[in-house]
C-alpha cells in the first residue's frame, strides 16, 4: 500500500500529538512493508499569522489530492477576538466543505481501566459502546441569512438552521449502515416538538429506515438524549443528529471516558479523502509542554487507516496497542499518571 498523507497539525498541542501519530503510523509502514508520503501545511492560527487567512487555497488543494488528512487542532487566546474578521475555526469548517466530508463519526467507548477518571459512578459505565454520528455540512453553521445587524439602534444576530432532505438523508443512510455492523440500534436525535427542521430530519429518517428493516430505530429528542447519555449512556449504540447537537453532545459523551485525550473522530464523504483529528482543542495552556495526551490522535490515525487506507488489520493492531498500555497502566497526566507525550507514545509503539 502506497498513500499520500496530509498533516495539518494547526495550533497548540496539535503538532505535538500530530507528531506522536506520525511515528505510530511510521511503524505500522514499517511492519507491513506499506508506504506512507506524509506533507506538512498550515491550519488555523499559524496559518493567519503566515498567510493572513485560516486555510489557503494550495493547502485545501493538497489535501483534496491526498488519500487521507490528518489534523491536530486550532485555535487558542492569541486569536480569540470574536470581532475579529478571520478566525482559526473558519479553516476546519472550509476544509470540512473543501472536502465534502458530511459525517463526522466520534466513537465512544469506556476503557476497564479508566473507570475511576470518569465522574459518573462505575456502574453507569458498563457496557459503554457508542459511536455518534454527526453531520457536518448543514444547520447553523453554514445557514443562510447569518449576521449582525443594527434594528432601532438595538443590535441583532442571526443564525438560520437549514436542512435538504438530501443532507439528510445520506448522513442517516451512512449511520444505519454503521447500525448493521454493530448491534443494530440507531437513536435519532432531533428537537421535532419545536424546530421545523427537525420535523424534517425524522420524516426523513423514518423514510429511510423503510430500507433497513433490521436496525432498530428511536426518535429521541435533544434534551432526552443528553440526559441519558449521563443517566444511561450503555443503551445507546449508534446515534446520528445534526450539526450543533452533535457538537454538543460529542463534548459531553467524552466525559464518560475520562478525558478528551482519549477520543478520536473520522469525518467521512462519499469517496474523497478522510480527514482524521482528535476531539479534543488545542489546549494552549499545556502547549509545548510535552504532557499532552496523544492517544486521541493516534487512534483518529487507527481510523484513517480503516476507513482511507482501507488496511483494517493495521487498525485493529494500533488499537489494542492503545488499549494493552492503558491496561497496564501507562497514563498520562490527564488520567491521573505521569507519562508525557513521549513516554505514552514510547508505551503504545513498544506494544504494536
Amino acid at each position: 500500500m502506497e498513500a499520500n498523507i496530509v498533516l495539518l497539525p494547526g495550533d497548540g498541542i496539535g503538532p505535538e500529538v500530530v507528531s506522536a501519530a506520525v511515528r505510530v503510523l511510521e511503524a505500522v509502514a514499517r511492519r507491513g512493508g506499506h508506504t506512507f508520503h506524509f506533507s506538512q501545511h498550515l491550519i488555523g492560527g499559524c496559518a493567519i499569522d503566515a498567510c493572513g487567512t485560516a486555510l489557503t487555497d494550495e493547502t485545501l488543494k493538497a489535501c483534496q489530492q491526498a488519500d487521507a488528512v490528518l489534523l491536530g487542532a486550532v485555535g487558542g487566546p492569541k486569536w480569540d477576538d470574536p470581532t475579529a474578521p478571520v478566525r482559526p475555526e473558519q479553516g476546519l469548517l472550509a476544509l470540512r466543505k473543501g472536502l465534502g466530508v458530511f459525517a463526522n463519526l466520534r466513537p465512544v467507548k469506556v476503557h476497564p481501566r479508566l473507570v475511576s477518571a470518569s465522574p459518573l459512578r462505575p456502574e453507569k459505565l458498563a457496557g459503554v459502546d457508542l459511536v455518534v454520528v454527526r453531520e457536518l455540512t448543514g444547520g447553523l453553521y453554514f445557514g443562510q441569512p447569518k449576521g449582525r445587524s443594527l434594528v432601532d439602534g438595538k443590535r441583532r444576530a442571526v443564525d438560520t438552521l437549514e436542512y435538504t432532505e438530501g443532507e439528510i438523508e445520506r448522513i442517516v443512510e451512512l449511520a444505519f449502515r454503521l447500525a448493521q455492523s454493530r448491534r443494530k440500534k440507531l437513536a435519532s436525535v432531533d428537537k421535532a416538538n419545536v424546530l421545523e427542521s427537525s420535523r424534517l430530519w425524522r420524516q426523513v429518517t423514518v423514510e429511510v429506515s423503510q430500507r433497513f428493516p433490521d436496525v432498530a430505530l428511536e426518535h429521541v429528542l435533544v434534551d432526552t438524549a443528553a440526559m441519558r447519555l449521563v443517566a444511561n449512556p450503555a443503551a445507546f449504540d449508534v446515534m446520528v443528529t445534526e450539526n450543533m447537537f452533535g457538537d454538543i453532545l460529542t463534548d459531553e459523551a467524552a466525559v464518560l471516558v475520562g478525558s478528551m485525550g482519549l477520543l478520536p473522530s473520522a469525518s467521512l464523504g462519499s469517496g474523497g479523502p478522510g480527514l482524521y483529528e482528535p476531539i479534543h482543542g488545542s489546549a494552549p495552556d499545556i502547549a509545548g509542554q510535552g504532557i499532552a495526551n496523544p492517544c486521541g490522535t493516534i487512534l483518529s490515525a487507527a481510523l484513517l487507516l480503516r476507513h482511507s487506507l482501507g488496511l483494517e488489520a493495521e487498525a485493529v493492531a494500533v488499537e489494542r496497542a492503545v488499549e494493552r498500555a492503558l491496561d497496564d497502566g501507562a497514563l498520562t497526566r490527564d488520567l491521573g499518571g505521569s507519562l508525557g507525550t513521549e513516554a505514552m507514545t514510547e508505551e503504545i509503539l513498544r506494544r504494536l
